[in-house]
């Protein structure tokens, strides 16, 4: 039984593997020296031939941090990796098995953390930089990393606690407690993001009064959207690249454009893209995508608790002793096949929803206005406008340019 389980963990993160570079080996095969027909006259022969080298070297750059995550897991199973960290959880924690736990997640997530760095590093300081994305200072980024840190830490630690409390005190059941205690998180992080999270790393202000307010709130208005918070964050600090977004819901909605998105695009172009984000809102696409968190997480954890008791899992690591934060290691490896399902079908969802959304910004304001923002964003951010329709299948959660601007015609 340890053997089958064993063989099963070393080969689901191969397939995973294999599986990512055959779908970026179809995605290069959409490529061209040539701008295709169907682009010409949206997209310039420089920013054309400049994307894909910008993609080129970012499908580099993945395949190396990939192809490294995949030789560290591998390594962490077949030699006994996660045995040895248990070992020292155990040692410094004791018969706490709530402090084993934290103190073998926070190990994992350190060294962790510290391998990310090098390929964070070159994909911010040499890939974006050399095709202009990249504002960040290193100061900024190392601070970055260490307020993520911290975050984790006096977040996740105490909920990561929390949930194995839940376990030794419940027993299996233990995943509805669970579930309900993480959907009061979520709703809660939801609420209060943009007030607690955002100013940590970035400034906020409010729209000032002038002409692009009016026009947001006017459009807002006739749509029969209320909104009273309108803010301008400041994306520059990090990035050239412009972004819009929707936060929070009910009386804590809030509207955030990038300070990039203002400099860059015209004032209609942006209420445009506001028209896409309030259409969202107000065709319930926020909530269904809540309540499909839900869901996912609730299946995730209900067929955790079928395990974590099964000594089998954990023994197939290479430990004497079966338990929580093993059966959750082995979960998680056994669990990645049935997420990329979901995230089909996920993504399926949210393709569909962003072409609502294009038809309600249309229905509601001028379409030209959208489509014009629509190639901006995909001409200034270099992205593959040709990618290859299994590659999308698998990893789009918005349709690719020419097929948005096909529906708004």
């Amino acid at each position: 039984m340890n053997n089958t389980i064993f063989i099963v963990l070393v080969s689901i993160p191969v397939v995973g593997f294999v599986l990512e570079q055959f779908l970026v080996y179809l995605n290069k095969t959409m490529w061209s020296n040539e701008v295709p027909v169907i682009l010409r006259g949206i997209c310039p022969v420089k920013e054309y031939r400049n994307s894909q080298l910008y993609n080129k070297e970012k499908y580099s750059l993945n395949f190396w941090s990939s192809l490294f995550n995949l030789l560290t897991i591998l390594a962490m199973v077949i030699l006994g990796g996660f045995a040895i960290v248990d070992g020292w959880a155990r040692e410094l924690g004791g018969d706490k098995m709530v402090l084993v736990t934290v103190i073998f997640f926070a190990i994992l997530g350190f060294g962790s953390g510290i391998i990310d760095i090098p390929f964070s590093y070159i994909q911010t300081f040499i890939i974006e930089k050399k095709y202009g994305f990249n504002t960040m200072s290193q100061k900024t980024y190392f601070w970055d990393i260490i307020k993520t840190g911290l975050l984790t830490f006096f977040i996740g630690v105490p909920i990561l606690g929390f949930v194995t409390w839940l376990y030794f005190k419940l027993g299996s059941s233990f995943w509805i407690y669970t579930w309900i205690f993480l959907t009061i998180i979520s709703l809660f992080a939801n609420f209060f993001y943009s007030d607690l999270i955002v100013p940590i790393f970035n400034k906020q202000l409010p729209l000032e009064a002038g002409s692009l307010r009016t026009r947001i709130e006017a459009f807002a208005k006739s749509s029969g959207f209320e909104v009273k918070d309108i803010y301008v964050i400041d994306g520059s600090k990090r990035s050239t690249k412009s972004n819009a977004y929707f936060s929070g819901i009910g009386p804590k909605k809030r509207i955030v454009l990038y300070d990039t998105l203002i400099k860059e695009f015209s004032e209609e172009e942006i209420v445009a893209v506001l028209g896409h984000e309030i259409g969202h809102y107000l065709k319930r696409h926020i909530l269904l995508s809540m309540f499909i968190s839900f869901f996912m997480n609730g299946l995730m954890l209900f067929l955790f608790s079928m395990i974590v008791d099964h000594p089998a899992f954990s023994l197939a690591l290479g430990t004497e002793t079966a338990s929580f934060h093993m059966g959750l290691i082995v979960f998680g490896i056994l669990y990645s096949p049935l997420s990329i399902v979901l995230d089909l079908l996920v993504n399926y969802i949210s393709r569909k929803n962003e072409y609502t959304a294009d038809k309600y910004s249309s229905e509601h304001y001028d379409p030209d206005y959208l489509a014009s923002a629509l190639k901006k964003l995909s001409i200034k951010n270099l992205s593959n406008m040709t990618p290859h329709p299994v590659y999308v299948f698998f990893y789009y959660s918005h349709p690719p340019l020419l097929k948005r601007l096909e529906r708004l015609k």
